[in-house]
């Protein structure tokens, strides 16, 4: 009785046949289907992004004057509320918070400003939500 050496052929395993679902001079082992496609770019930011830098503040396309409160003139009350205002990909406010406060013109000031409507802000040429200051002025007639 002889003992031959083993060549791994004996199997029936041809070297022509290859993996199903292998590719064209793919490598053993390897990946099936070859190597898939890379990943889409990230999306652009989903939470608004904060004016200043290079990102540039939006245009005012729609303004609307706030209405001065009776109370608030009967008391002669003046001076500036400032707003924080989220403004969408689209342009139109989406939030608006009061930054500094003057009691009886906050809601006259976030009624006007939740009305406004901008000029979409682009980042790498895509819009993109912004957060900004606004001022709004009361001065009595």
């Amino acid at each position: 009785m002889e003992i031959k050496a083993e060549t791994g052929l004996e199997a029936g395993f041809e070297r022509t046949a290859g993996v199903e679902g292998g590719i064209i001079g793919g490598v053993a082992g390897g990946i099936t289907g070859g190597i898939p496609e890379p990943p889409p770019p990230p999306p652009p930011p989903a939470a608004p992004v904060r004016v200043g830098g290079n990102i540039k503040p939006p245009q005012k396309t729609r303004d609307v004057r706030p209405v001065y409160p009776p109370i608030a003139q009967s008391a002669r009350v003046q001076g500036i509320v400032i707003i924080e205002a989220t403004i969408g990909p689209d342009g139109v406010v989406k939030d608006a918070k009061v930054l500094r406060s003057i009691p009886l013109l906050d809601t006259a000031a976030l009624d006007a400003v939740r009305q406004w409507v901008f000029t979409p802000t682009l980042l790498n040429g895509v819009p993109v939500p912004v957060i900004m200051t606004v001022t709004v002025q009361f001065t009595l007639q």
